[in-house]
């Protein structure tokens, strides 16, 4: 088994196939067991694959147009009335983004994240679209299927970029 640290890359071109619902919740139960803030856990997930909901969410962000073309969009979303540490819910939210990122990869699917929070016109337009209530907040879009193409990723570490205090 390979880490998907190491072999996840942003998918924007999906092959024309469903994701079964049963590999959609794996994504969501990863997203769950990320951490949080005092396990404040301030999450919901709203799950699309509505073709016309796709294409108005692609159109909520000018870098949001892989939610078109991906069997599922997965809008990770802040719940307000959860908040403990609302400080902290930004991280949280990218802790659990991330776990369906990962998640994804090795279930041989892939994504791309794509940010609304914090632009406020962003965040508006998916609110909108989803008619999501007032406590409900849309973090992000996570598209979502099968990769179209296959492209290993790059390398990364710098060790330029690593300082050891001693």
């Amino acid at each position: 088994m390979t880490d998907p640290i190491f072999t996840r890359v942003s998918v924007r071109e999906f092959r024309d196939l469903p994701v079964d619902d049963a590999l959609i919740t794996r994504l969501l139960k990863a997203a769950m067991q990320a951490p949080s803030a005092g396990d404040q856990r301030p999450w919901e997930f709203w799950v699309v694959t509505d073709p016309k909901t796709k294409e108005a969410l692609s159109l909520a962000s000018p870098y949001a147009e892989a939610a078109a073309k991906a069997p599922v969009v997965i809008v990770p979303c802040l719940v307000k009335p959860k908040l403990i540490y609302p400080e902290n819910c930004q991280m949280d939210l990218s802790a659990a983004t991330l776990s369906i990122l990962l998640e994804a990869e090795q279930l041989d699917l892939g994504g791309t994240w794509m940010s609304l929070m914090p632009l406020e016109d962003r965040m508006d337009k998916v609110t909108e679209i989803l008619s999501l209530p007032s406590t409900v907040v849309p973090f992000a879009l996570v598209a979502i299927g099968y990769p179209l193409d296959d492209h290993p990723q790059e390398k990364r570490f710098d060790p330029s970029r690593v300082h050891y205090v001693k």
